[in-house]
């Protein structure tokens, strides 16, 4: 069984109490359709801490879960159940189809060659305030402590104005849609556009922030080019080398100080 967890280094209050904060990635897309209901719904039930998903924005501003700013070919079949094909720039973009456009696309029932063991059912992208409703709802019929959210803002530069709004708009959309439905001492926002992390670090400081990191820089070069010491520093595993966690760990009581 495929159990997709994120590996973060935490340098905040959560990290006093020593304890693994188990997320299921994109819920747990070794298992079911990723950013799905289902795959939400199934991490819960395997017992996750912390379930992290990625957001997009839709044509009439919804905040939509989803890992690419647009209908990936890869498992995600068009609305008469047919493969999508072409490459990014010509593929279906959420940024300019409504939300019951996007409803239309199945992105379950192909599967994902790269998850085997994926059971294929039919899936669509939800909205992250119906992802907020479900899970609140399993957790309180099935007695369960509040769960975390790590929510990922998919921008980059390079989108602005065709895949996503400009980050500020991007980053007041999200955060407005969260502040709506649930406490912020339960959500992480994390990205690899510091720009994102700038702003939220500017304009909303109240909320705990996630550094993305995928390129083999060191930790210093990362936040110092961030500007600020977020309390989470998120490498891509195998970027975790002995010196850079030792760094990490040495500006500990500095970054607790944001």
């Amino acid at each position: 069984m495929n159990k997709i967890v994120v590996l973060i280094l935490l340098f905040s209050s959560m990290a006093q109490n020593q304890e693994i904060d188990w997320q299921g990635h994109r819920g747990c897309r070794g298992i079911m359709p990723e950013n799905s209901l289902q795959a939400f719904e199934k991490a819960l039930e395997l017992g996750v801490k912390t379930i992290e998903m990625d957001v997009v924005i839709s044509k009439e501003g919804e905040v939509i879960v989803s890992h690419d700013p647009w209908i990936s070919p890869d498992f995600c079949l068009d609305p008469e159940g047919k493969p999508i094909y072409g490459d990014v720039n010509h593929l279906p973009n959420i940024y300019k189809l409504t939300y019951e456009e996007i409803l239309s696309y199945d992105c379950g029932s192909k599967g994902n060659s790269n998850f085997p063991e994926q059971i294929k059912m039919k899936a669509y992208k939800p909205r992250l305030i119906d992802v907020f409703k479900m899970a609140e709802k399993y957790c309180k019929n099935n007695r369960r402590n509040e769960i975390y959210y790590n929510i990922e803002i998919k921008s980059n530069p390079d989108w602005d104005g065709e895949f996503h709004p400009e980050y500020y708009d991007f980053s007041d959309i999200v955060y407005n849609t969260i502040d709506a439905y649930m406490p912020w001492n339960r959500v992480t926002i994390q990205s690899f556009d510091h720009r994102i992390l700038q702003y939220f670090n500017k304009m909303y400081p109240d909320v705990r922030l996630a550094v993305l990191e995928e390129f083999n820089q060191d930790p210093e070069e990362v936040i110092t080019d961030l500007g600020f010491k977020p309390e989470i520093y998120s490498p891509y595993f195998k970027l975790i080398k002995e010196k850079k966690v030792k760094w990490l760990q040495k500006e500990k009581s500095i970054l607790l100080n944001k």
